[in-house]
């Protein structure tokens, strides 16, 4: 098969975009920075995004839809968040082309100027706001509890397939509350939400915790992040839920009359993940084989395929293989029996490791006389012969045990590439040549951070929310400390 990866140990970045490429999940588009999302990339985000939904919707939120176009002046509303976007906004200024009967040209009609230009959303708290600003007037109409399901464009100027594009998909939830206790909760109960998905659905441990003031999400008071490792020991950010306090409400002149009839400004938050997750699935499991995915977001989990001579064969083996595949849809499970002729038996063993569908079956004449399949599994490239009865039990059970293992090797290469440090040298050292969490003393101030990153390119991930109390003194001032953070060099 021609689809050769680089080895993760040659080019690590190089290995990822291949295999981006090559297992047909994405690639790059006629548009400079911005990805074409295939069909089978595709149809995982489609699970990834039915999930969410889901968990979402048990939460009480509701799907709504808000404009792709922002009028520049809300985000003048709002000084550090524009400040924190103004530089990747794409702005539409003319609303017409013409031809240029000079040059045969297709140019931009000059007298079709807009009378405000529009931001193209980069994010949309502010057209959000000044919404809801129509939609509440009293206690009675909160809590406001929306998520959209929207594309962004956020310039990029030097971009990687799903993990940084100038547009990408994603959710945005935007809650309204009316105490600051309730938005503090529902911001925790996102973060935990997304935390839940990460390790039980993407089989990818993450720590939870809230940003640095320098990582902080622009126009929050607080952001949580659940924060993954990758095999190159670089951080990938997974998801955030950022509590806004009363900053978009203010801005935006959102207010309230509560019970006592007071008038009071509405409490925010809002929360989001994105095609980013895909970047994630690929990074944190796969093998220089391929994809390697968790059966719970597998568009196909079980693919079957024939090994025979001529057609009376693959007509037995065929009428076998419905039987079987009926029993494994029965228990919910996806299957694909794949009996083109057009390629060898050997040309897809290798496609589908490529793809990473969890388990594979094989089967020829030889198992139908011995009534007998052979079943190979994706994560441990582990095969075996299995009886044919009650294989819709075993191949139920297996995935999950694959689910598992693929979540525990992850784990297990967290817990290895974790380290303490007490000194600079130490940090830099871990930094530089190993990779990984490095969990360090940091005196709590934006100053100190940024010297860190300037120095070494490491920034705070989190601030894990269970860390212990420990007394200690800053890696870099020497300065006392009362917990250690979390340092990386991430995407």
């Amino acid at each position: 098969m021609a689809k050769t990866l680089t080895k993760r140990k040659e080019n690590y970045s190089q290995w990822y975009n291949d295999l981006v490429v090559k297992a047909d999940l994405a690639e790059t588009s006629a548009v400079r920075g911005a990805m074409v999302i295939k069909p089978y990339g595709f149809s995982i985000w489609e699970k990834i995004q039915a999930t969410l939904d889901k968990m979402f919707k048990d939460t009480g939120h509701l799907n709504a839809y808000f404009p792709l176009f922002i009028p520049k002046s809300f985000f003048s509303k709002e000084a550090s968040h524009v400040d924190g976007f103004a530089k990747e906004c794409a702005v539409v200024t003319h609303y017409r082309l013409k031809n240029d009967e000079k040059t045969n040209k297709i140019v931009v009609d000059p007298e079709a100027k807009l009378e405000e230009e529009l931001i193209v959303r980069p994010t949309s708290e502010t057209i959000i706001w000044n919404t809801y600003k129509n939609w509440i007037q009293s206690y009675r109409d909160l809590p406001i509890l929306v998520n959209q399901w929207a594309n962004v464009v956020r310039w990029e100027m030097r971009t990687r397939l799903f993990l940084r594009t100038s547009e990408f998909l994603w959710q945005e939830g935007h809650t309204a509350h009316a105490t600051k206790l309730e938005a503090i909760e529902e911001t925790e109960k996102m973060i935990n939400v997304y935390a839940d998905f990460a390790e039980n659905w993407m089989g990818i441990p993450v720590i939870r915790g809230y940003k640095s003031e320098n990582e902080r999400f622009a126009g929050a008071l607080e952001t949580y992040a659940i924060e993954a490792l990758m095999q190159d020991g670089k951080a990938l950010q997974a998801g955030t839920s950022h509590f806004l306090g009363q900053n978009f409400a203010k801005a935006f002149d959102v207010k309230f009359t509560d019970k006592e009839g007071k008038l009071n400004y509405v409490w925010a938050t809002s929360w989001g993940v994105s095609t980013r997750l895909m970047g994630a699935l690929v990074m944190a499991h796969s093998d220089d084989k391929g994809l390697v995915l968790p059966p719970k977001l597998a568009p196909i989990q079980v693919v079957i395929i024939p090994i025979y001579k001529g057609e009376d064969q693959l007509n037995q083996i065929t009428e076998k293989v419905n039987l079987i595949k009926k029993k494994l849809e029965d228990k919910g499970i996806t299957v694909k029996y794949d009996n083109r002729d057009t390629h060898k038996p050997g040309w897809k063993f290798a496609e589908y490791e490529l793809k990473g569908i969890p388990v594979r079956i094989a089967i020829g004449p030889r198992d139908i006389e011995n009534n007998t399949l052979e079943i190979a599994r994706r994560d441990t490239l582990e095969k075996e012969i299995k009886s044919q009865d009650g294989i819709e039990n075993y191949i139920e059970n297996l995935l999950e045990d694959i689910q598992k293992n693929i979540f525990k090797k992850a784990l297990k290469f967290r817990e290895e590439n974790t380290f303490k440090v007490d000194t600079y040298d130490e940090f830099k050292d871990i930094i530089e040549n190993k990779g990984g969490f490095v969990l360090a003393h940091w005196d709590g101030t934006p100053e100190t951070e940024q010297k860190i990153k300037e120095e070494t390119k490491a920034t705070i991930r989190v601030i894990p929310m269970d860390a212990k109390e420990e007394d200690g003194k800053c890696i870099y001032s020497g300065k006392p400390s009362k917990k250690r953070v979390i340092f990386a060099k991430a995407y």
